[in-house]
């Protein structure tokens, strides 16, 4: 007897990973339907909603009309300070685990968390969920927000688990990050000739493809069963960000001067070394990352080359 095809809805599916969860769950087969603040361009099924602004109510009226089996948030703010992140990251992410219990759905929640929850970290140790979070930025704060909302809708009864996302690299790539900035600034270089300027390139982290990162929402979201409220997601390897810089510059091709030491971006505030422990996400979801770092960078600068007609 044929499955029915998987139904998702992806919220915040305009953004940089809600658009890679889309084309891979696609690719799957599933059926999906999407909702944020903006349009999808040619998406069959939409449904506008600002969670920040929105009620539980009006939540519910859109997993009623979704009618899904799981719903991915891939929503989220990433820059700006507490006033622009906690309304999408935390009230944002309450009016979703509310409007779903509301509704009564029995579908499946995803919500995409980030490694900032953790904080510090200890040089050359990979920290796994037991890890107290110890979030030392708004941006992390707010996320570790989110994640407990979603911890609480658990507690009373919603099927949800959290994603903690490490360092998404990969097409479309936002400039908030440094390698969408990387690729944005060498985009710049090689068409105007000068130099590349970044930030303190002083510190590892821990880099995984995009297209990884969908693929752990689609295991998520088709799991038997979620015994762990966290799951990391990353690649499980610790990077040096110059390697990441060195990478970059050599598959675009440009030759000219790369400065660094400036100040680098406030999600990465004191964080010098971040590296996943990924056992649990292999062991729930029978996942682990498929694309190494060259493959993340290539298509990266591909995206970031069509789009600059280079």
């Amino acid at each position: 007897m044929t499955q029915p095809a998987l139904r998702l809805l992806v919220i915040g599916a305009s953004g940089f990973l809600g658009r890679h969860v889309c084309r891979r769950a696609e690719a799957a087969g599933a059926v999906v339907v999407t909702a944020g603040r903006a349009g999808r361009p040619g998406a069959p099924a939409y449904h506008q909603i600002d969670l920040a602004a929105a009620d539980p109510a009006r939540v519910a009226e859109v997993i009623t009309s979704a009618a899904p089996d799981a719903v991915a948030n891939c929503a989220g703010a990433t820059t700006g300070g507490p006033d622009t992140l906690a309304p999408v990251n935390v009230t944002g992410t309450y009016a979703l685990v509310a409007g779903m219990l509301l509704v009564g759905t029995r579908a499946r929640l995803l919500h995409l968390g980030s490694a900032a929850e953790y904080g510090l970290s200890e040089p050359g140790t990979a920290v796994d969920e037991a890890t107290p979070p110890r979030p030392v930025a708004p941006y992390g704060v707010t996320k570790l927000a989110g994640t407990r909302l979603v911890e609480l809708g658990r507690a009373a009864g919603l099927d949800a688990v959290v994603l903690r996302v490490f360092n998404p690299v990969g097409s479309g790539a936002p400039g908030t990050g440094l390698p969408g900035r990387l690729a944005a600034e060498l985009s710049r270089a090689l068409a105007d000739g000068g130099d590349v300027r970044l930030g303190d390139l002083d510190a590892v982290r821990d880099f995984v493809d995009a297209r990884d990162v969908a693929a752990a929402v689609l295991a998520a979201a088709v799991a038997p069963q979620l015994p762990h409220p966290v799951l990391n997601i990353g690649s499980g390897i610790g990077v040096p960000v110059a390697t990441l810089v060195k990478e970059l510059v050599a598959i675009s091709g440009y030759e000219g001067t790369v400065h660094s030491g400036a100040e680098g971006s406030a999600r990465s505030l004191g964080k010098s070394w971040q590296q996943a422990d990924i056992t649990r996400a292999r062991l729930d979801l029978d996942w682990r990352p498929r694309h190494d770092l060259a493959a993340s960078l290539t298509d990266l600068w591909e995206a970031t080359r069509d789009q600059a007609g280079i």
